[in-house]
């Protein structure tokens, strides 16, 4: 029985850890990237939701800078269609996303 409380407090521990985690890179996305210029709305805070679990991925993996500013790059070109000139342009968003206790 003890067992089973341990392992589900564990559970929750994570659960907890991970939307902390979600959260602090949404902050991020939203507040600094924020490529489609929505963050004087707080109702869009959700905007770029779907790239926080890729962000993650890079941060858990490789903690690659090239990688975060590559995928931020083209994901501004290729999918929301709007584009810095360079993904060199990008580095502080990818070092603040690397500050993160991920």
């Amino acid at each position: 029985m003890r067992e089973s409380k341990v392992k589900n407090e564990s559970k929750i521990h994570k659960s907890k850890r991970a939307i902390e985690i979600q959260d602090s890179i949404r902050r991020v996305l939203f507040n600094d990237w924020d490529p489609i210029g929505v963050n004087d709305n707080p109702n869009l805070v959700d905007e770029y939701d779907a790239y926080i679990a890729p962000i993650y991925r890079i941060l858990v993996e490789s903690r690659s800078e090239e990688e975060l500013m590559n995928f931020l790059f083209s994901t501004e070109r290729d999918i929301i269609g709007v584009a810095c000139e360079s993904s060199k342009q990008l580095r502080p968003i990818a070092q603040e996303l690397l500050m993160l206790d991920v």
